[in-house]
């Protein structure tokens, strides 16, 4: 039992993120929105549109807004969220789209799914969110094929050049309506980049990994977003 309650700032934050989260990041308008694009990009990259990745299961899929950047084909998509109500706003936005995509809301903890149940799983600006994110990625390891790749994108927080890019644009914004925005990162970005850095390495062995923008430089401070893409040995 918690006997001092919760924050009504972190409920605020919390309940606004499906109605708010594509205005403010995914418009396309603003720094913000290029460069959380191009973060999604880059992770895509790795494949092509003849490429044929059958079944796949995004993790924290929010409002459906890694999904455009997706290049490969896949006969099954499963969108999953503990928020229901952006995952409802990720129904709407793909529609129209003629594969089979489904949307289930659900805890990243209590994922219904029988093992070795999806080629590639995808996660991204996940991690960093999570309170136990090592039970995360063995979590992930089950629920992949043997061959599967799992995909993994997070920020390089608290990197130097993350710090000077959320000066630049994202606290000016928060700070202009009214909001704690030290404080709501503070209890948003639970986990350093450097740490999930070293968990996946750990968990994983055969990874390729990526950086945005400075590929060339693997460097945390240098960079803003770091990826993962982690194939389960087959044997």
């Amino acid at each position: 039992m918690n006997m001092y309650g919760e924050d009504e700032e972190w409920i605020a934050y919390r309940n606004s993120f499906a109605t708010d989260y594509d205005q403010s990041v995914m418009n396309g308008s603003s720094l913000q929105s290029f460069v959380i694009n191009a973060g999604r990009k880059k992770m895509e990259s790795i494949f092509s549109s003849k490429d044929v990745v059958d079944s796949v299961l995004e993790i924290g899929a929010g409002t459906g807004e890694h999904f455009p950047f997706i290049n490969h084909h896949s006969n099954n998509y499963c969108f999953t969220d503990m928020d229901a109500l952006a995952l409802d706003v990720a129904k709407k936005k793909h529609a129209d789209y003629s594969g089979n995509l489904t949307f289930l809301p659900v805890e990243i903890g209590d994922l219904p799914f029988p093992n070795e149940s999806f080629d590639r799983v995808i996660a991204t600006h996940v991690l960093e969110h999570i309170y136990q994110p090592h039970l995360a990625l063995k979590e992930w390891n089950r629920l992949t094929k043997p061959g599967g790749i799992i995909s993994i994108l997070i920020p390089t927080d608290p990197g130097l050049l993350w710090k000077f890019g959320r000066t630049l644009g994202p606290r000016k914004r928060a700070q202009l309506r009214g909001e704690p925005y030290d404080y709501l990162m503070a209890r948003d970005h639970v986990n350093p980049c450097h740490n999930l850095i070293a968990l996946i390495r750990h968990y994983y062995s055969d990874i390729t990994e990526q950086w945005w923008p400075l590929q060339n430089v693997p460097l945390y401070d240098l960079n803003l977003f770091y990826i993962a893409h982690c194939r389960k040995p087959k044997a």
